[in-house]
């Protein structure tokens, strides 16, 4: 176990590991070490039910690109927790060494005292003390969980809030309603700081976003009005009020990441940042996010399938989310019909028929699988039975690997090898990129 995740995991026994939403604790603790989220480079704030992630990473890419140096933090991570925190540097950003990650997380716990916190706002702690003291031009920080209580929301005056499609999710913190839920992610605003509001899927979120921009009085741009994103002849257009421009479609598979792609344009651009079309489309080739229909063609796990499979690994874990991935599994099948089979697992606080709902029609079989890693894993039975409740033939297995090799021992030589996705959690893809020998880098 390395130096960070040692020190972390004396955190966790102290501390809850769920969520307790509230901006008290953390801005206690940041002000004993020195209020660093207050001295910060431009900050880029990105909350969201879907597609904050992949968001992040084309924004990074888009700053990359023009020549800046980026911090970024996202949530969860997959493998490492150094996977948080990027560091920016000229020519690209790494993951934070563990050195400097375990330092941070000494220090933060020091300060804090032991003092009753949640082990999410230490670790938003430390990325504030990790940004504002290595240099860089732009932080780009993804929400947590929400917005309004996240213990992200202590920078006072963002660059530009962006909202990215909201949907039902996390209810026992954020309310059982899309405008309920549309609020609480609206809490990252600022007064007259710029928005970006990106694809809403839903009219009466997308009413709750606005209204709380106009009332802010903010600059603010919505996908589909102000700019909006499409394919046409094997390429991408951007256009927003400044005009026009094409663009190679991005290297994240889907068409929900021309939108996301959109949003991330639009976003850099409102943050006050030059962007040439050169920089733009090195960005859409360049871009990269674990996880996020990640395809696998090497690894432990990958050699354990049938000869030929296509793998594919999806931390997509909603309704809305099983939506846009299984439109990017139909693309693919109009492109190359293959025969589709999911293995999936996910937490209890999900919803997994909804999640299956997407697939049916399009998946032949479902195995079902615990996920090591979460105490909070659906047992893979019930979760059967939720995939047949959704009209997918459905088999509990033990593992990944289980159900590869179960599908590789059924396969014969004159089939045309299966398209496989794994996914339904991101404890689960975090799982399988540590066992297939393959960790984002």
């Amino acid at each position: 176990m390395s130096k960070a995740a040692a020190a972390i995991e004396r955190l966790m026994e102290l501390h809850p590991k769920g969520f307790d939403l509230s901006l008290d604790r953390i801005l206690r603790l940041l002000e004993r070490l020195g209020n660093p989220h207050l001295n910060l480079p431009p900050v880029i704030h990105i909350a969201g039910t879907n597609g904050k992630g992949s968001t992040s990473a084309f924004i990074r890419a888009l700053l990359e690109a023009s020549g800046l140096s980026v911090h970024v933090h996202t949530s969860p991570h997959l493998v490492n927790w150094h996977e948080r925190y990027r560091l920016g540097a000229q020519g690209g950003g790494q993951y934070v060494s563990d050195d400097v990650l375990a330092e941070a997380v000494e220090r933060v716990a020091v300060a804090n005292n032991s003092e009753y916190i949640t082990v999410f706002e230490i670790m938003a702690a430390v990325a504030f003390v990790l940004f504002s003291e290595h240099p860089a031009d732009v932080v780009v920080l993804e929400v947590g969980l929400g917005g309004r209580f996240d213990a992200t929301n202590v920078v006072p005056d963002p660059a530009v809030s962006v909202i990215m499609p909201i949907g039902i999710d996390h209810t026992a913190f954020l309310g059982d309603t899309i405008e309920a839920i549309a609020g609480e992610k609206a809490g990252i605003m600022k007064r007259s700081c710029p928005v970006v509001i990106g694809f809403q899927p839903s009219v009466a979120a997308l009413d709750v976003l606005v209204d709380k921009a106009e009332r802010l009085r903010c600059p603010v741009t919505v996908y589909g009005q102000n700019f909006i994103a499409f394919e046409e002849h094997g390429r991408m257009v951007f256009q927003d009020e400044e005009g026009l421009v094409d663009l190679p479609l991005p290297r994240l598979p889907g068409r929900h990441q021309l939108s996301n792609a959109a949003a991330a344009i639009e976003a850099v651009r409102m943050a006050g940042f030059d962007l040439t079309d050169k920089a733009i489309e090195k960005a859409m080739l360049v871009v990269e996010w674990p996880a996020r229909m990640q395809r696998l063609t090497h690894g432990a796990l990958v050699d354990l399938a049938p000869t030929g499979s296509e793998i594919w690994l999806d931390g997509g874990h909603n309704p809305a989310a099983g939506l846009v991935i299984a439109e990017a599994f139909a693309e693919l099948e109009d492109r190359v019909p293959r025969p589709l089979y999911l293995i999936t697992g996910m937490i209890n606080t999900k919803d997994p028929k909804g999640f299956f709902e997407a697939f049916a029609g399009m998946a032949r079989r479902v195995f079902t699988v615990p996920i090591g890693s979460s105490d909070a894993s659906i047992n893979n039975a019930d979760l059967a039975l939720a995939a047949e409740a959704a009209g997918i033939p459905a088999e509990p297995v033990h593992s990944v690997a289980n159900a590869l090799k179960l599908l590789r021992d059924a396969s014969t030589n004159d089939e045309v090898p299966p398209r496989i996705l794994i996914g339904g959690s991101l404890y689960l893809a975090g799982d399988v990129l540590d066992e297939n020998g393959t960790p984002p880098v």
